[in-house]
């Protein structure tokens, strides 16, 4: 009886290796779109909450800095002119809202002063953003 002194192996293609490197791009790519989120307003020293939650769906965004100046998506724009544009931006999205970035030291009234005209441009809902409050 003859006896095969050498057993060739098949070649194999180990599967669980592949399949890390797979979720670990997935994860990889993931945290790359989220850290690529397109925020349209600009630096300003926003208000501090406890229960403060980031809303994504929104379409416009209106900022309000300390000196008073008034941006819509980064654009400069004036209190008589701000209900026209958003009406004009927001004509395409009729769901969509507004993040109203405010400086926590404008006067209270310059506050209400856009969202009166953020209510004559017929958006009603709005979004008053604010930063978490770090907790010791």
């Amino acid at each position: 009886m003859k006896v095969p002194l050498y057993h060739q192996k098949r070649v194999r293609v180990e599967m669980i290796p592949l399949i890390d490197i797979v979720f670990l791009l997935l994860v990889f790519f993931i945290y790359a779109m989220l850290s690529m989120a397109v925020h349209h307003g600009l630096p300003v020293l926003l208000p501090s909450s406890e229960s403060a939650a980031i809303e994504k769906k929104w379409t416009l965004s209106v900022t309000l800095e300390g000196d008073g100046a008034l941006y819509l998506d980064e654009d400069p724009a004036t209190l008589d002119t701000l209900a026209a544009a958003l009406a004009e931006k927001a004509k395409d999205s009729p769901d969509g809202g507004v993040l109203l970035f405010a400086d926590r030291t404008i006067p209270y009234q310059d506050l209400f002063r856009v969202l009166d005209r953020i209510r004559e441009a017929g958006i009603t809902r709005v979004s008053l953003q604010a930063e978490t409050e770090k907790t010791p």
